[in-house]
């Protein structure tokens, strides 16, 4: 029997996993606030439903582009005071909240798809190292715990800022309707508040926790850290992806259609499905888009809830079971929207969105642990997510034929089949995953620094 010795990082108390996913919540508050508004802000300044996804097309890009070269940088940056990860936080968190507070003052449809790029090229510079964040910071014994609670700020960022244009309007009486080409007041103010707590959660992740500096082996010489090697290291390490990191890559490619269908349709297909609206100037439209953020809400909520109880889930069952039973029920929340005629049975739809959702952040992250190389988790975390933007890049550029020419702009068929697709990533994910055996008696040595230390 082999024996291997592994530097651990010390445990963090409870207040210290909190205070490092708060920023998570801002990241995800200004996340939520696009995806449940900004279908519905495009067809107020004039686009078609099967306009839409290609209108959607910034966030997948820059994903696609931006996500592996910050975690490349993120890898190889250190300063004595920000550290490694903190400055790119601090930069995505500024211009993101820009961004959100100039939004909905769009005149016409090119403006509001520039401010989407830029907001989802920051938000990505501000979201991609905080997975690594959770690696660098937490022994393996806490990553389920890291994640898990990074998707409990999610949960509750999203539930917030889906749930606001609904209490504008409800509770502090902001208009809920306007004229073509002009944002409702209840969307715009929602925007300005979601631009407060990006800026404001992010803020408190950077000035309350710290960063362990590199060891001497992971920071390379300066003379490897150009543009080309490091384009020469995301395409070497894409090449040697890890047998596991491929196969739940596979399952995050069939999931996330599944997510982004619903974000292109769902709150515009209750407003017109559900409680028969015709418009952006009808006001039982503008009822319906509003109650339809109310439900992405809930499931927000059930995603915050979900999480407290989703690390015993998976210490009973394992990861990857506990995963293909939490897609299979987004799956039928769904696919039962289209068979909905009680407008509140939509809460009972979301509650299995929720219940995947809270899976979605936290699970395929966990079943990476201990597979990728410690010096380049933020290029594989980068890497990653090519496999939830490549589908949302395939949906935004044919999606629109398949709206006009096959599913005849029914924007709740198009839901349907983004549930058909998760039962397809949930089944890959059962069957072909396997949670690792422990074969070899592990010596644990601790790093010789502590939290308290200044870094």
């Amino acid at each position: 029997m082999s024996l291997k010795t592994v530097f651990e990082n010390p445990k963090l108390t409870l207040v210290q996993i909190i205070n490092m996913s708060v920023g998570f919540f801002g990241i995800q508050f200004g996340w939520d606030l696009q995806r449940a508004n900004m279908g519905r802000i495009y067809e107020n300044l004039g686009a078609n439903p099967d306009q839409v996804p290609l209108l959607f097309l910034a966030a997948p890009l820059t994903g696609l582009l931006v996500q592996p070269i910050i975690g490349y940088l993120s890898d190889r940056t250190w300063h004595p005071k920000w550290g490694r990860r903190r400055p790119y936080f601090m930069i995505g968190a500024i211009v993101s909240s820009l961004a959100l507070i100039v939004m909905p003052h769009s005149s016409v449809l090119w403006m509001a798809a520039g401010l989407l790029w830029v907001l989802d090229v920051f938000g990505n510079i501000a979201m991609e190292p905080f997975r690594a964040f959770v690696t660098d910071k937490l022994p393996d014994s806490q990553v389920n715990r890291g994640f898990i609670m990074q998707s409990m700020m999610i949960g509750l960022g999203g539930s917030v800022a889906s749930a606001l244009p609904w209490l504008m309007n409800n509770v502090f009486h902001l208009q809920n309707t306007a004229a073509k080409g002009i944002i409702p007041e209840n969307v715009k103010f929602s925007f300005y508040i979601g631009a407060f707590f990006f800026f404001a959660a992010v803020l408190w992740t950077v000035f309350t926790t710290k960063e362990y500096p590199p060891q001497e082996n992971e920071l390379p010489e300066k003379e490897s850290r150009g543009f080309r090697n490091g384009v020469n290291e995301i395409f070497s390490a894409l090449k040697n992806m890890p047998k596991r990191m491929q196969i739940v890559s596979l399952v995050q490619f069939f999931t996330w259609p599944g997510l982004f269908l619903m974000w292109f349709y769902y709150t515009t297909a209750v407003a017109v499905n559900v409680f028969g609206g015709k418009d952006a100037a009808d006001p039982v439209y503008a009822q319906g888009a509003d109650f339809g953020s109310l439900t992405l809400a809930y499931y927000s909520v059930i995603t915050f809830l979900f999480a407290l109880v989703l690390p015993k889930i998976a210490d009973a069952l394992g990861r990857k079971t506990t995963h293909a039973i939490c897609l299979i029920c987004g799956a039928i929340g769904l696919i039962s929207v289209a068979w909905v005629h009680d407008k509140n049975m939509l809460y009972l739809c979301m509650t299995g969105v929720g219940i995947a959702w809270a899976s979605i952040l936290s699970m395929p992250y966990a079943m990476l642990s201990g597979s990728l190389p410690k010096d380049k988790i933020g290029i594989y975390m980068g890497i990653f997510n090519f496999f939830i933007v490549l589908p949302e890049i395939i949906a935004s550029l044919g999606f629109g034929w398949l709206m006009r020419n096959v599913l005849n702009n029914d924007r709740l068929l198009a839901v349907q089949l983004g549930g058909g697709l998760m039962i397809l990533a949930a089944v890959i994910c059962y069957v072909f995953i396997r949670e690792p055996k422990k074969t070899d008696d592990v010596l644990t040595v601790k790093l010789g620094v502590e939290e308290n230390r200044s870094v």
